[in-house]
């Protein structure tokens, strides 16, 4: 019976081992051999913490929950440590382990390697990444294909999207994809500084010009000559600012305050703004002449509202980050969590969602982040208004896909479809199915 116990299990191709009540691993098989590098001779009969060196083993131990609690646990995540020092991914299911009279004699743990899995989702990522910027959804995807082109040339770039897009990692990308990629790369928020301040930020100073001015300091532009200067919120800028700063794009010369001769400067100009510049022309705030000159090149940017489908990979890759900045190894959000998020409006977009999960991150003591580590009014219980209490469920979320498709491509069928990356007839049945409104025209005739 023992022999054909120990060919089953050194058949599978998951590692297995169980521990008796003291802790003690009891049995070991061949694939938890090849995953660990510790031979069966050497784990049977020492504590399963000193052969199963796992990220858990100290403060979440899967297997120690489930003997206090009785309850199996399937699928959690963690990472171990292999003989030779290796970092091995691998996700664990844990169990109760009886004898035949029903009586509690330790516990079993299986285990599988995801190293293969962890690769292939780095390679997914990388098609999914640009520079710093993440996104698989159709709009990023466009931005994506268009900015090296963008990056190449040397015209001026006005990037137009709601506060927290990450214009300023758009403005980066062009930077390190351009031919002045070794120049410097200078970034200025024109609405952090009144008037006097921001033209001498920008355009420096001689000694004298003003008081506490005993030395002559360079500006933004001259520290940016032969690279790009960054111009975030450029729509707060004053009238009399606008005139100075169409002088010197027309130009491409600046004046330090207090200085009397003009200083030839070799910039690329990338300017940002969360305002509609093309309406405050037409309201006299911003010069028409100064808004043709930075809009050469447009780019807009979506709000993380009308990109849903980048959600669970923008969740990832901010996971990622903050568990290298950490040192931590939480695998991910549950399936609750994820569909919260994906529900919220996000009307800080990808700023907001960052900072909601770094809040989940800095309370999560286990290897996932659980609904009660997300801030009060993201959680079911704490929103008004829901009958239910519950998050959305997945059919919800692709009928919300579906209908936001069909809207932003003016209710044309074929190109939703591509957007959502399904066959046409798939698209119209779950419209459907779902019951979801649409446009009484069928949208052919829409662009984009």
């Amino acid at each position: 019976m023992e022999q054909q116990r120990r060919v089953i299990l050194d058949s599978i191709n998951e590692g297995v081992f169980t521990v008796d009540l003291d802790w003690r691993v009891s049995s070991f098989n061949q694939a938890a051999e090849q995953i660990t590098g510790v031979p069966a001779r050497e784990a049977v009969g020492r504590p399963c913490c000193e052969v199963f060196r796992a990220s858990i083993c100290e403060s979440a131990c899967v297997l120690k929950r489930t003997m206090e609690t009785g309850r199996p646990v399937v699928n959690a995540t963690a990472h171990i440590i292999t003989a030779e020092g290796q970092r091995v991914p691998i996700r664990i299911s844990t169990a109760l382990l009886s004898d035949e009279a029903g009586v509690v004699v330790g516990g079993v743990e299986t285990f599988q390697d995801l190293t293969q899995v962890e690769q292939l989702q780095k390679e997914l990522d990388a098609r999914y990444t640009f520079e710093d910027i993440v996104g698989r959804s159709p709009a990023m995807m466009r931005l994506f294909d268009i900015l090296p082109q963008v990056a190449e040339s040397t015209s001026t770039v006005l990037i137009e999207g709601p506060s927290g897009t990450g214009k300023e990692l758009f403005a980066r990308a062009l930077h390190n994809l351009s031919p002045r990629r070794e120049r410097p790369f200078v970034a200025v928020n024109c609405a952090a500084l009144p008037d006097t301040l921001l033209e001498s930020e920008l355009f420096g100073h001689k000694a004298g010009a003003f008081t506490d001015a005993r030395a002559d300091k360079p500006g933004r532009f001259a520290l940016a000559d032969g690279g790009t200067i960054f111009l975030d919120e450029i729509g707060d800028i004053s009238p009399a600012m606008q005139v100075r700063l169409l002088r010197v794009l027309q130009e491409r010369v600046i004046e330090p305050l207090g200085g009397v001769e003009p200083q030839p400067v070799d910039v690329r100009v990338i300017a940002a703004t969360n305002r509609d510049l093309q309406q405050l022309t037409k309201v006299g705030e911003f010069r028409d002449d100064l808004f043709y000159r930075i809009r050469v090149v447009s780019l807009k940017l979506p709000g993380l509202a009308e990109r849903r489908e980048d959600i669970p990979l923008l969740v990832e890759h901010i996971i990622a980050r903050f568990n290298r900045l950490h040192g931590r190894d939480i695998a991910g959000v549950s399936d609750d969590v994820l569909a919260c998020l994906m529900e919220h409006d996000y009307p800080g977009n990808v700023r907001e969602l960052e900072n909601i999960i770094e809040q989940a991150f800095v309370l999560c003591r286990g290897g996932l982040i659980e609904l009660n580590h997300l801030p009060p009014e993201l959680r079911p219980a704490g929103r008004e208004g829901q009958a239910t209490g519950r998050p959305m469920s997945l059919e919800a979320m692709e009928k919300l896909f579906i209908a936001e498709a069909i809207q932003r491509r003016g209710g044309n069928r074929t190109r939703a479809a591509a957007d959502l990356g399904i066959d046409p007839s798939t698209l119209y049945r779950k419209i459907k199915a779902y019951g979801i409104d649409t446009p009484e025209t069928d949208g052919r005739s829409a662009r984009g």
